[in-house]
């Protein structure tokens, strides 16, 4: 008898899911099941003579509600199926029982997508017995009790399939006093959920830190490098651009002067004008020029002698090749800064000179 059971495949229960997982799904469901039916004790009915077929098939379709996550409230059609036996009057009996369900289910998950589950309710049912020889037939209707247990497996999160249990108590015939049963079913049932199933936040891209980079290798990694490909023996600022700083050139001027006198030759303007040239070619540079005496005679003597040669030079530099006077300084220095030290005539020819110090005429980089 009970071994048949093992033969059913069927379709499944709806229970609830995990309602963090099932935010958005509906709490109404819907749901089939079959299996097998035992009633007994069918054989020990003082009316039966010959028992039948004791395992009829049977089969509910259901609705139901979810009130929260672990307990549904649920209604149902269930048919148990018919039984047979000859009685003692050698009829051919059967006896069959359906009707409508409302119940409770409570579910509890006991591993990942497995649930357990247990129910209570009552079954309005109708119990019939037909006859077969004779065609006598004969009903009556009650309210059957009934509890079971079951375990569902999620196979997706909105279906289910569940192998149950139910005890029916109390399935009798009053009316004729024929019948007295219970009844044990094992099935499957399949379960259907609606709505959706709440799809999970977008998680953002772990952002990629890229590892710092000095492409040109000047100490200065490339987010704060704004002078990207400077050479590699320059100095760098922080933001990895060249340091520059003026470049300065020393011209010296063979300006002519009779002695003991400050006023510039003619023969020496073509000096004066080399001089001015080239800060023409540099309009952002300035020049000091610098008067130098020999040592010859008393040192502030010498002094004032070659600051007004030095200010003959810068004079003629400004109002004769028109270089601005901003640009130009005069200043003497007497016997302080010699070439060759000492008074003889080499040193005396060396000393005796005016020189310009020009500043700004290119910028030149620091070097490494």
């Amino acid at each position: 008898m009970m071994n048949k059971t093992l033969k059913i495949a069927l379709l499944a229960s709806i229970l609830p899911f995990a309602a963090h997982a099932e935010q958005e799904l509906s709490p109404w469901y819907v749901g089939a099941g079959l299996g097998l039916n035992n009633y007994e004790p069918n054989c020990d009915q003082k009316t039966m003579k010959v028992c039948g077929e004791d395992e009829p098939y049977a089969f509910d379709v259901f609705g139901g509600y979810l009130l929260n996550e672990n307990i549904g409230i649920e209604l149902g059609y269930r048919n148990l199926g018919k039984t047979e036996w000859v009685d003692y009057s050698n009829a051919m009996n059967d006896v069959g029982v359906k009707g409508v369900s409302i119940g409770l289910n409570s579910f509890w998950p006991v591993a990942e997508r497995w649930l357990f589950t247990v129910e209570a309710g009552a079954l309005n049912y109708l119990i019939s017995n037909n006859k077969q020889y004779g065609s006598e037939y004969y009903s009556d209707n009650d309210v059957s009790p009934y509890f079971g247990a079951g375990i569902a497996y999620k196979l997706t999160e909105k279906l289910n399939l569940a192998a149950k249990y139910r005890r029916y108590e109390n399935l009798d015939e009053d009316k004729w006093n024929t019948l007295d049963l219970e009844s044990n079913y094992y099935g499957l049932e399949l379960s259907y959920r609606f709505g959706e199933v709440a799809k999970p936040a977008p998680v953002a891209a772990a952002p990629v830190v890229a590892e710092p980079v000095d492409s040109d290798g000047d100490g200065v990694m490339d987010d704060m490098d704004r002078c990207q490909g400077t050479p590699s023996n320059h100095q760098v600022d922080k933001y990895g651009c060249s340091i520059y700083v003026d470049k300065v050139e020393k011209i010296q001027i063979a300006a002519k002067f009779d002695n003991n006198s400050s006023v510039v030759k003619t023969a020496s303007y073509s000096e004066i004008e080399r001089l001015a040239d080239f800060m023409n070619k540099y309009p952002n540079s300035k020049v000091a020029i610098s008067g130098h005496a020999s040592n010859v005679g008393s040192a502030s003597y010498n002094l004032t002698l070659s600051e007004k040669r030095a200010n003959a030079v810068a004079k003629i530099l400004v109002e004769r090749y028109g270089i601005s006077q901003s640009r130009v300084t005069a200043k003497g220095y007497g016997v302080t800064m010699p070439l060759i030290e000492g008074s003889s005539a080499e040193a005396n020819a060396a000393n005796r000179r005016i020189e310009g110090l020009v500043t700004g005429s290119e910028k030149k980089p620091l070097l490494k």
